[in-house]
């Protein structure tokens, strides 16, 4: 498949990709949309803070009182909603495109729930014996462990199937999700608030310490990592005849893309907990923009993941004031919908 006379090519000895200049134009629309966002997010709150001091603050100037506000409680919360939408968007665009089915998400393969399964776990064998700075270990941990025993559970005459890989992911989902819901039935109900919590999806009481910098490398470190195999994941979402007949080493790559979304969702979930949804409508609103390729598509459902996130904040922070909802709750809310859309349409595929 020859790129058009609007595309150019991004080549080197390691990877090339196809980029559009439609790409390009609604990439930087959707940068500035996510840094409009930033700064009206970060000036909204109890204490209301002009667009013009927040980018001040922001540069490093003295604005007053308001200095401290903008740089120490509500800039992390905004630059984690940033990295954790795109991380979830990116992660979400590797699945569908290597599943080949935009229902496909980190919600649905398992990597979600075993993040989720790992922090409970945590919270209620761990914690009063280890520092909780270890549960985002617990996390990672339990969402590698998940998708692993999924992608094994798929594995059959050689090699796994999309269609195997969501039904058991599905299932697999459920049933991490019943043995969650079991230790919180079961447990101290200060326990039950604090994985109420996680589970949730919050990125309330976040800090440059404790949440931006231990989650800035797993992000710095895989994005790059990922865009170098945007020409793989396009290959793989023609199907594994096609894949197969230019070469492409189809099981070796699939597991290896899917380590990198496990990676990269399972960091984001670790620091961010239960965020749902974004995984799914990030590449599906991208693929509507941009079209299939993933030198294009990855750098919109990452600029989209964070602007779905940052609104989500947004919303729950602002329309339900003094109270502070979850913005999982949002997410999940205008989530769910899109999911049962996107299932009907798909009703009569084979």
């Amino acid at each position: 498949m020859s790129p058009s006379p609007r595309d150019f090519t991004v080549r080197n000895r390691a990877f090339s990709f196809a980029i559009s200049k439609k790409a390009i134009v609604v990439t930087l629309a959707l940068l500035l949309l996510v840094v409009a966002f930033v700064v009206i997010s970060t000036g909204v709150g109890s204490i209301y803070i002009k667009p013009s001091d927040v980018v001040r603050a922001i540069f490093g100037y003295d604005v007053g009182p308001s200095t401290m506000i903008v740089r120490s409680l509500r800039l992390p919360r905004i630059v984690m909603a940033v990295l954790i939408g795109a991380s979830l968007g990116i992660a979400g665009s590797i699945l569908q495109g290597i599943v080949r089915n935009p229902l496909t998400s980190p919600d649905t393969i398992g990597t979600t729930g075993g993040a989720t399964l790992g922090a409970v776990t945590f919270f209620f064998f761990f914690s009063d014996k280890i520092s909780i700075h270890f549960l985002p270990i617990a996390a990672i941990i339990g969402a590698f462990a998940a998708t692993v025993l999924v992608y094994l559970l798929s594995w059959r005459g050689g090699g796994i199937t999309p269609l195997r890989l969501i039904l058991i992911g599905t299932g697999f989902t459920a049933a991490m999700s019943a043995m969650t819901y079991l230790m919180l039935l079961s447990g101290p109900i200060i326990l039950a608030n604090q994985s109420l919590t996680f589970m949730t999806g919050s990125i309330y009481g976040v800090s440059w310490a404790k949440s931006v910098y231990p989650l800035l490398p797993w992000f710095a470190v895989l994005v790059p990592v990922i865009f170098m195999y945007a020409r793989h994941i396009t290959v793989q979402s023609l199907g594994e005849d096609i894949a197969s007949s230019v070469g492409s080493r189809v099981q070796r790559q699939r597991f290896f893309l899917i380590m990198l979304s496990v990676a990269l969702s399972g960091a984001a979930v670790a620091f961010g907990g239960a965020i749902n949804f974004i995984g799914l409508m990030a590449p599906h609103i991208s693929r509507k923009l941009v079209g299939p390729s993933f030198g294009s598509l990855l750098p919109v459902s990452a600029l989209t993941g964070s602007l779905l996130l940052l609104l989500a904040d947004l919303a729950g922070r602002f329309l339900f004031r003094p109270h502070d909802i979850p913005a999982g709750v949002f997410t999940a809310a205008i989530g769910a919908p899109v999911f049962i859309f996107l299932l009907y349409r798909s009703r009569n595929r084979g």
